[in-house]
């Protein structure tokens, strides 16, 4: 069947290899394309479901175990790309041009450090390679700026013919607005709701947010206007529940995962955050100063992933007060390391989410 090395027979033997969460043949899902052969050299393109992808490097083992396996190739050469598909569209909903997909962080109370994972999941999406706008969605608490160490940045607001369009600022590769950039330091907002309603639909339509795979939702605590808003005017791929592991911060946040499903967005998972506390003169030890378990124990009575659980470390508090999150100022550390895999496992839910 394979005595002629073509790019059939390469074909024809990555058949078998599948996308291991989509469970489907890379040949069928279109993501092996320019195959090219050079006497025994075999190259081509691997097109993944996102940049993001956590188990790239599985996928590349398998082809090139695969190809190997016909006879006369001395070589495997794989360029490795990525289209990140499109959330599904929903009838009622207005999507926002350019966007693929719409993410939200959100928390049942404060505290919690929702804006802190929001912000290092934004950095760590646009690390892979991803384009990645982060909308800073708390406007009575816009600490957003801040943590991207943008807090003295100046937007551009552009007349257009269809009104006023916002430019947004940049920093770790991430796109951002925020009502931080539109008040004063100590200017409290004093808004009801038909006015918070507006400033949100503002920064979904009338930003210039150009191409992007993942605009993340940073929003405030609690299931109000805010959540109203934005699960009512977008189409959604998914939302992301922060926690800590302590009963009350548990409570709420079941409100808030079971107000997103009552809303029909899909609940990616939830993230227990401050884990436990790693001292930094000990790094060997760990204290449960807000109990453990509580986020996987809620995940499997709610039926949802847990993603992932981060502990609480100085570095991180650091990271966000100086504007250099903790994924770019010290990657290696636990905390990075867990951000970033909760990064990679909700990317990879959303392609997975679009493409069945």
């Amino acid at each position: 069947m394979y005595d002629v090395l073509d790019s059939r027979s390469v074909l024809e033997i990555l058949r078998p290899v599948e996308d291991p969460e989509l469970r489907k043949s890379l040949v069928e899902l279109n993501m092996i394309r320019n195959v090219k052969i050079d006497g025994g050299k075999v190259s081509f393109t691997l097109v993944l479901t996102t940049p993001a992808c956590p188990l790239r490097e599985f996928i590349v083992e398998d082809c090139q175990k695969a190809v190997k396996k016909l006879p006369g190739v001395t070589d495997v050469t794989i360029e490795v790309t990525a289209e990140t598909p499109q959330q599904k569209s929903l009838p009622d909903r207005t999507g926002i041009s350019g966007v693929k997909n719409i993410i939200a962080v959100s928390s049942g109370k404060g505290g919690v450090g929702k804006s802190t994972v929001a912000v290092n999941v934004a950095v760590a999406l646009a690390q892979t390679g991803a384009k990645v706008g982060l909308l800073d969605a708390d406007i009575y608490g816009p600490n957003d700026p801040t943590m991207l160490g943008l807090s003295d940045a100046q937007i551009t607001v552009r007349s257009t013919e269809t009104g006023e369009i916002l430019e947004p600022a940049f920093n770790h590769g991430v796109k951002l607005v925020s009502m931080g950039f539109l008040i004063d330091r100590d200017q409290p907002v004093i808004w009801r709701g038909p006015m918070l309603n507006g400033v949100i639909r503002q920064f979904l339509y009338q930003v210039q947010w150009g191409e992007l795979d993942y605009l993340i939702v940073d929003m405030p605590p609690g299931t109000g206007d805010a959540q109203l808003t934005l699960t009512q005017a977008v189409p959604m791929a998914g939302a992301v529940i922060v926690t800590t592991p302590q009963n009350v911060a548990l409570l709420d946040s079941r409100k808030g995962l079971r107000m997103f499903q009552q809303m029909n967005v899909p609940v990616l998972g939830i993230v227990e955050n401050m884990s436990y506390f790693i001292p930094p003169d000990r790094p060997d030890k760990q204290y449960d100063i807000f109990g453990s378990g509580g986020g996987s124990k809620t995940a499997a009575e709610l039926g949802v992933p847990l993603l992932g659980c981060v502990p609480l470390e100085i570095s991180t508090r650091v990271g966000g007060d100086s504007g250099v999150p903790i994924v770019v100022g010290d990657p290696d550390s636990a905390s990075a390391k867990a951000l970033i895999a909760i990064a990679l496992t909700i990317a990879g839910k959303v392609s997975v989410a679009a493409l069945t």
